[in-house]
């Protein structure tokens, strides 16, 4: 075994900075805190290459006092808390006392700085922990740090650093964050020269909204404020139409500070159960505040979790409150009781889809007219006759030896029904002649009889997959068709969404979306695939972007593959409309031409077969 030794101190911090500074996006967040924690209402962040070469923060805060400086570089240094029991009632967002030690460590560190009171400021370098210079300049009130060359003597741990736009993404992320955590503040994000994010800091959470997702989002918001005597919420919630197709934009602080909760993530999602779809989640922009003894305050600088002392009362409050919050209430105007009761005529207007469905029934109705009943004489009649014997296939002229006979005989028949393969005729060019199209049933099944047998068929399965297979092999002999709109759809994204239209640019263009540049973060989408002209592109895109955010820095095949089927499943005829018998027959023609017609994009069947010797047995006619 190797002798123990004690690590040296540079050793030490390089090994503690691991824990807080692991990429550049974790330099801006604690530069960015610290900033807000010396009372800025101005910040402007600017990078160069996602942080790698260059970040540079300015703030208007209280600045730095000169016999502080030094001591502020040293690890486990703060102004914010003294003793282990000041975590409980901790307000501010930096608090560790790392920060500026684990930068100083792995980067070349410039600090400008000055306070109201001082006639002039200090520059400050100092460079992988140690001192370079020192010295008095002019500079205005506020601070400035200037980080160079990160992980500059670490080369190891700059390897995994990712593209400097992958890097400028999560600065994004975490500026947005912050930006939405504290609409007072104006914060001014430069990357590369480029001005990405400008908010007011006028106060309203709603231009931060703006400023961040656009107006396509910020239209269809529902402000909430509710509180009880625990605990208060206030902020946006979004309407379904702005829902994404991952947690991203569930954006939530505690008294401020941007965490991530179990608890509260279920609470929102479950308040959206009743009118969001399955895999789809909520706009939102959140802040609760509470009382800090309900707060158990995680101090480790990686994590941003924090747990509740009232759990089971925060989850209900929350879930109804977004609920209620949802649900849009009619202007109740209360009357004075020596006002005269103006009788009013009541008015029922139908639901969207009600009206829908009215017209459906009415086509049902108009069916059921036509159908003459008939007289009950007739009826009668008919029932009194003598019933004429009809022979059934098998059946053979009665007698006690040959019952038994034909027992076997229908068993037999029974057990190679199932044994064969039920569908492997039933979809070939010779068979579609002896199809008997016997009719639809719920607005969504087919049911065809072939050889002895009954097909069912789920039209919206059925044309999902047709529409599956005929875009993947258009894809695959580059033969997708792009169908131009006018006017365009304008698409405002967020600064990450963006760079990610950039980086799969030629990737949509594959799949038949023309997009380009229409200036900030803002995009024109001229053309959409002409196969899927039916379908709400703008909705597409997003659940398309929303997915490349989760993917590792490519356009996997896979995930291009899952986006079609979607895509094909959105465009295809749903369940419950009414088709016309030519437009079944025209479906399985087109069924007919796919090399696995039995299942959709998404794995579910779209035919299932019952043979007649199963019909009989449920009907007891075979023993």
């Amino acid at each position: 075994m190797s002798k123990i030794q004690l690590l040296d101190q540079n050793t030490i911090n390089q090994i503690a900075a691991g824990e807080v500074i692991d990429r550049p996006a974790s330099i801006v967040k604690e530069l960015l805190e610290n900033a807000i924690d010396a009372g800025a209402n101005m910040v402007t962040v600017e990078i160069r290459d996602g942080g790698t070469s260059l970040i540079r923060i300015t703030d208007n805060g209280c600045g730095i006092e000169k016999d502080d400086i030094k001591v502020a570089f040293l690890r486990h240094s703060t102004s914010k808390i003294k003793t282990a029991l000041d975590l409980l009632t901790v307000s501010s967002l930096g608090f560790r006392g790392e920060a500026l030690s684990s930068i100083a460590s792995v980067c070349q560190v410039e600090l400008i700085t000055k306070t109201k009171e001082d006639v002039t400021g200090i520059r400050y370098k100092i460079e992988g922990g140690k001192e370079v210079l020192s010295e008095e300049i002019g500079a205005p009130e506020g601070t400035t740090f200037i980080v160079r060359n990160i992980f500059f003597n670490t080369p190891a741990r700059r390897k995994f650093l990712k593209t400097p736009q992958t890097e400028t993404g999560y600065i994004s992320d975490i500026i947005e964050k912050i930006a939405l955590s504290h609409p007072d503040i104006s914060i001014h994000f430069i990357s590369n020269g480029q001005t990405k994010i400008h908010t007011a800091g006028n106060g309203n959470l709603k231009d931060v909204i703006y400023s961040i997702y656009g107006k396509s989002v910020t239209d269809h918001l529902i402000e909430v404020h509710k509180e009880n005597d625990f605990m208060k919420m206030d902020g946006f919630i979004g309407k379904a139409i702005v829902s994404r197709g991952n947690r991203n934009c569930e954006t939530y602080f505690i008294n401020g500070r941007y965490i991530k909760s179990n608890i509260i993530n279920k609470s929102i999602e479950d308040g959206y159960k009743f009118i969001l779809m399955q895999h789809k989640y909520p706009f939102c922009v959140l802040n609760f505040e509470l009382p800090s003894e309900l707060l158990d305050v995680n101090v480790h600088p990686a994590k941003m979790e924090l747990r509740f002392r009232k759990a089971e009362s925060i989850y209900p409050w929350i879930m109804e409150t977004i609920h209620d919050a949802l649900i849009e209430k009619p202007n109740i105007i209360p009357m004075e009781e020596e006002q005269e009761t103006v009788k009013t005529e009541k008015i029922s207007v139908p639901e969207p889809f009600e009206l829908e469905r009215k017209e459906q029934q009415k086509e049902i109705i108009n069916r059921q007219i036509t159908y003459q009943p008939k007289p009950m004489a007739q009826v009668i009649k008919e029932e009194t006759a003598p019933v004429k014997q009809i022979q059934r296939p098998f059946e053979t002229p009665k007698s006690e030896t040959a019952e038994p006979a034909l027992k076997s005989v229908v068993k037999e028949e029974a057990v190679q029904q199932k044994l064969q393969d039920v569908y492997d005729s039933f979809l070939t060019e010779p068979a579609k002649p002896r199809h008997k199209l016997v009719g639809q049933v719920f607005d969504t099944y087919w049911i065809i009889e072939y050889d002895n047998k009954m097909y069912i068929i789920d039209q919206h399965a059925a044309h999902e997959k047709v529409m599956f297979e005929k875009f993947m092999d258009k894809l695959k002999k580059k033969e997708v068709h792009t169908q131009m709109i006018n006017p365009p759809i304008i698409l405002s994204l967020s600064m990450g969404e963006a760079e990610l239209i950039k980086r799969y640019l030629d990737k949509f263009l594959e799949i038949g979306f023309e997009i380009e540049a229409f200036g900030g973060d803002d995009f024109a989408v001229r053309g959409i695939p002409s196969d899927l002209y039916s379908l709400n592109s703008e909705e597409v895109l997003m659940e398309i972007i929303d997915h490349l955010s989760e993917e590792s820095g490519r356009m996997v095949p896979d995930m291009l593959t899952d986006k079609i089927a979607s895509m094909s499943c959105k465009a295809a005829v749903k369940g419950n409309n009414l088709l016309t018998p030519a437009e079944m027959d025209a479906l399985v023609d087109q069924l007919l031409q796919l090399e696995n017609p039995y299942n959709c994009p998404h794995g579910r069947p779209t035919i299932i077969a019952m043979s007649k010797y199963e019909l009989d047995k449920k009907f007891k006619r075979i023993v």
